[in-house]
């Protein structure tokens, strides 16, 4: 393994996550573990292999199912024979409904998937890697969240199985800073970036930012945390994002 500190970013096979993967990758001091449902598929994954020398290693993980995370959890360990993950990033959601539903209008199936994806499976992978994450020297979890679950953001009626799965998201970081102080967790929200050709997918080519430049926000946010900053909500700016 190359020293220096160690990245798990969930979702890693494209948008936020790519990004993520490739602007840390800059650093040649940094060794990515790049997680996805199908690495064999992620073919801009695969691209960065040999350039990468050794620092990237793909890892497969599903998110919603358990045993794969399960898996992924022993996987990982095996990879890193002792050392710890010092930045674990659950990235990984998915937006099923579209940001046009409202609360008395959404299928609430939608609801239920966002939820099992964006919360539960946020949830399980990091109570699989949190002891990895213990024995790191960042000992740091980042849960990529959203403004539009902020109540206190006011973002109208709209998107609301969305908003609904990261208002549960921030609560769920709050209580993961509390119950385990020695990791610093937070909740961050890496703008509304141009992620996606559909308006649709996670941003779309309306977004306000492109995502390297989000991606670029996160990544100082994240290297400037400090513990006492756990628990909070922050956006790519660096800005506190109320609840």
């Amino acid at each position: 393994m190359t020293e220096g500190y160690v990245w798990l970013i969930t979702g890693a096979n494209r948008g936020i996550g790519l990004e993520t993967v490739t602007q840390l990758l800059r650093s040649p001091s940094i060794t990515v573990l790049a997680a996805c449902r199908n690495p064999a598929k992620a073919t801009e994954l695969q691209a960065l292999i040999e350039e990468a020398g050794g620092r990237l290693h793909l890892v497969a993980l599903d998110i919603t199912d358990k045993e794969s995370v399960t898996k992924a959890a022993k996987e990982v360990a095996n990879l890193l024979r002792g050392k710890g993950v010092d930045y674990l990033v659950n990235n990984a959601a998915i937006l099923p409904g579209g940001l046009g539903d409202t609360a008395f209008g959404m299928d609430i199936d939608d609801l239920a998937t966002t939820f099992a994806t964006n919360v539960a499976g946020t949830a399980y992978v990091t109570q699989a890697f949190v002891g990895l994450v213990e024995r790191s020297t960042k000992k740091t979890v980042v849960n990529i969240s959203s403004t539009v679950g902020s109540i206190g953001f006011d973002f109208d009626a709209t998107g609301a199985s969305y908003a609904v799965s990261k208002a549960a998201l921030n609560m769920l970081t709050y209580k993961q800073a509390k119950e385990k102080p020695e990791v610093t967790t937070i909740s961050l929200c890496p703008g509304w970036l141009q992620t996606g050709e559909l308006q649709s997918e996670m941003g779309g080519p309306n977004a306000t930012h492109p995502v390297s430049v989000g991606v670029e926000g996160v990544l100082k946010v994240i290297l400037s945390l400090k513990p006492e900053d756990s628990g909070q909500f922050f956006n790519f700016k660096g800005e506190r994002v109320p609840w």
